[in-house]
């Protein structure tokens, strides 16, 4: 699912009027009949009680005013406040005039703001992408009103003052929504971690804008869903064995660290790789040989840290990282390990300790094999790169890294975010806030190692297929268990059902 900017979105409005033949004010009356069936199948005209729909004076204001006289038609006691302003947009002058008499539309002044009692329901339909600077005056006066009342406020397309594209200048005057209701594709904006204060909740509901448009732009940012996964998780072949699916090599685990090299080998286990051998220290040995007995334990010489790098001959794919440990002579075995994979055409899928490793000696990025998979967490990656100055910036430094080393990064949290090495950027649409717990990681590391092991799939493939199916395995583990009380074990327990469902 493509991403478009505040310019796309536009150009893929008119592309639609021209190829349907329709007045901009018929496209709009679409995304208003979306939006208020959404609201009406949410709230009944009991529980919403007086509806405040607050209209700027541009398209969005016009959506607003559309709002309002569908949800008066169906009942609903409504009030509508206008932005006064020196010109108004064609379509909400058209909107303006169907609105009925008995509608209350009242415009607003700095000294006589309406009363929002609590609980009350507000529609936000002041400002929508267009904008392109901070609100002053009136419109930010009104914007602090709305947020210091205890209403529920739900905005149309993108809450008012907030930038599409660009970063939000601080202690800007923004809306802040309880739910967003978008069309037709998703906004970079909502995908954001600064953002979600104002966003909230999102939504985004088809409008029928051009297909042929949006399949023949080109665009920089993506949203992972089940259907744009569609073909790429092959289904297994009847007369496949252990090797047709790969073996992989997973160096981890140290001393007191070694419960994440079992997360990790169960992961990958679980992930369908063929075979799995762990390189973990002595002391990791008879842990692994019980708690994970389908996979093969090959034990350094030394007790408590991976100090050798074993022959990697036999293997398809390699991670490294989970409970490490950065003792020196573990950070020499990943200085060989990169030279080693190169040479050998390895995958790699480096992780925890080994990215702080990294981070420590940024020179042996430059070594880094070609397609190698790097899963950072916001500040691994900054030890990697830099601090971020916002998140936009954050969203630059990750393309550049992996267009500078060749590489995938995946960088973790909500809406997790795979770089590529063209410059694209892959948004996750799966996962909840109860993964946010120890172990987590070292779950996704496996099974992003099986994925990587397996030799049909790309690079790419296997990277988007990992993300995703890893927030699926914890959106169905937090249906039994609740965010509270999900642990990384239980996100191992559902990764098969979440592959499964991937299966073309």
């Amino acid at each position: 699912m493509k991403i478009l900017s505040a310019d796309q979105t536009r150009a893929a409005d008119h592309a639609t009027i021209t190829a349907e033949g329709i007045r901009s004010d018929e496209l709009m009356e679409r995304a208003a009949t979306a939006f208020s069936n959404w609201l009406m199948n949410r709230i009944g005209p009991q529980t919403a009680g007086e509806v405040h729909i607050f209209c700027g004076p541009g398209n969005n204001g016009g959506d607003g005013l559309a709002v309002a006289r569908h949800l008066h038609h169906t009942s609903y006691a409504v009030r509508v406040w206008l932005l006064p302003a020196e010109k108004y947009s064609p379509d909400f002058t058209t909107n303006r005039q169907r609105l009925p008499a008995e509608v209350g539309c009242i415009e607003l002044k700095p000294k006589k703001l309406p009363s929002l009692p609590a609980g009350a329901t507000v529609v936000d339909a002041l400002f929508g992408t267009g904008l392109s600077r901070p609100l002053t005056g009136l419109a930010a006066i009104v914007v602090n009103h709305i947020n210091q009342s205890n209403a529920t406020v739900y905005a149309i397309d993108l809450p008012s003052g907030l930038f599409t594209d660009a970063p939000q200048p601080q202690d800007s005057a923004v809306v802040q929504a309880q739910y967003t209701v978008g069309f037709e594709l998703p906004k970079l904006a909502y995908l954001l971690p600064h953002n979600s204060q104002f966003v909230g909740e999102w939504e985004v509901l088809p409008i029928g804008l051009s297909e042929d448009f949006i399949h023949k732009t080109d665009v920089d940012n993506y949203f992972i869903s089940a259907a744009s996964l569609a073909g790429r998780y092959p289904k297994r072949p009847k007369f496949a064995h252990k090797g047709t699916f790969g073996h992989a090599l997973l160096l981890a685990g140290s001393h007191g660290k070694v419960g994440a090299a079992v997360l990790a080998a169960r992961a990958c286990l679980r992930g369908g790789v063929g075979l799995l051998t762990v390189r973990t220290p002595a002391v990791g040995y008879a842990i692994l040989q019980t708690a994970v007995p389908e996979a093969m334990a090959l034990t350094d010489p030394a007790t408590d840290f991976v100090t050798e790098l074993p022959d990697l001959k036999s293997y398809a794919a390699v991670g490294i990282g989970p409970g490490l440990g950065q003792e020196e002579s573990t950070a020499n075995v990943l200085c060989q390990l990169l030279r080693k994979a190169t040479e050998a055409s390895l995958a790699l899928v480096i992780d925890a300790d080994a990215l702080n490793i990294l981070g420590s000696h940024r020179e042996l990025l430059a070594d880094l094999p070609p397609n190698t998979l790097l899963t950072p967490h916001p500040k691994e990656f900054e030890r990697l790169t830099e601090p971020a100055r916002d998140d936009y910036h954050r969203l630059e430094l990750l393309r550049d890294f992996c267009a500078r080393y060749r590489c995938y990064c995946v960088l973790k949290g909500a809406y997790t975010a795979l770089g590529t090495p063209d410059g694209q950027v892959y948004f996750n649409s799966t996962g909840n806030p109860g993964m946010g717990t120890g172990g987590s990681g070292d779950v996704l590391t496996g099974l992003l190692l099986a994925l990587r092991a397996d030799q049909r799939l790309s690079p790419l493939d296997a990277a988007l297929l990992g993300i995703f199916a890893h927030g699926r395995a914890g959106d169905l583990a937090a249906q039994q268990t609740g965010e509270a009380g999900l642990i990384a074990g239980d996100i191992v327990r559902f990764i098969g059902p979440a592959l499964a469902e991937l299966v073309s």
